[in-house]
């Protein structure tokens, strides 16, 4: 067995979780680190809590790169505001994402002093990122050409630097590719372990918050701004973003949020919390007021029509 190092990278999904048992199989536990990216719009179909679970009972030390928040998020946002190679039905950016994240995690390897990446991608799954053209200009432009090992796929692919050199045995390596999973779920169970469900995963996929998050990328969100993102009634009135709650959680949600961004307007009685993410313009509180009054318990669905055009 090889002395050589790995660093998966783990989303928490199935695909990913295969690859980390392949990859203990083929290079030993002890030589197999995770790697996982906590993202602002979702990091895949399973939380940073999920994946730090699984890596400890496989036995794995998980590391985890930070983008939700700091340096790491303005240059995330950069990244997928000026998009260089396309969006999908939403926003997602999926190619420049992905060349965003091998490259942290080049940064990651290169300080560690290990040469291989591991990813649970399979060829022809994900139209955008995981086709054999996106495929080479992320590894190209990440600066990893020969560095990255896809082993659901890797017979189907061109060998990378590891299966070369023997630290990794192409004969135990796979060759799955589309969209349907019943060859990773029946690995799944040779390898006894449990998986998420499909599901979740990048808010910026959502087809119906395509318009709110063009919007909101254009004018820069902070890390709290981003929680709000998938939260409440958004409106644009007067060019300001407004987030107010449907129930009494969210509306406590929309307080603890406004304790520190932008103007927050709690009514009495059952009715929503409202909070002006942007610099108020004179008659825009009188506004949001009508608002807030429109969406009250027990007023009439008629009151909340004038409303609507606002809604983004």
């Amino acid at each position: 067995m090889s002395s050589e190092k790995c660093i998966v990278m783990l989303s928490g999904g199935l695909d990913s979780r295969l690859a980390l048992k392949i990859m203990q199989e083929q290079m030993g536990p002890e030589n197999v680190t995770a790697l996982y990216f906590n993202l602002p719009f979702g990091s895949g179909c399973c939380s940073k809590s999920c994946s730090f679970n699984f890596s400890q009972m496989q036995g794995t030390k998980l590391d985890v790169i930070e983008c939700a928040k700091g340096e790491n998020l303005r240059e995330y946002l950069e990244v997928i505001r000026d998009a260089k190679h396309g969006r999908g039905a939403g926003v997602n950016a999926c190619v420049d994402c992905r060349i965003f994240i091998f490259k942290k995690a080049k940064e990651f390897a290169d300080k560690k002093g290990v040469k291989l990446i591991v990813t649970g991608e399979v060829l022809g799954e994900r139209p955008m990122s995981q086709m054999p053209k996106s495929m080479k200009i992320i590894e190209e432009k990440s600066g990893l050409k020969g560095r990255i090992l896809r082993p659901l796929s890797a017979k189907l692919l061109e060998e990378t630097n590891a299966e070369k050199e023997g630290i990794v045995d192409r004969e135990k390596l796979y060759q799955i590719q589309g969209r349907r999973r019943v060859p990773q779920i029946e690995m799944a169970e040779e390898f006894g372990i449990d998986y998420p469900s499909p599901g979740g995963g990048c808010l910026m996929c959502e087809k119906e918050l395509k318009v709110r998050l063009s919007h909101l990328l254009n004018r820069g969100m902070d890390e709290k701004e981003i929680l709000l993102v998938s939260v409440g009634r958004h409106f644009l009135i007067d060019n300001c973003w407004i987030v107010t709650g449907r129930n009494h959680e969210e509306n406590l949600f929309i307080q603890n949020i406004g304790k520190t961004n932008g103007k927050l307007i709690i009514p009495e009685g059952h009715a929503p919390t409202a909070l002006i993410l942007d610099q108020v313009k004179d008659g825009l509180e009188e506004k949001v007021g009508k608002l807030i009054e429109a969406y009250a318990k027990g007023i009439p669905v008629e009151e909340r029509e004038k409303f609507e055009e606002y809604k983004f």
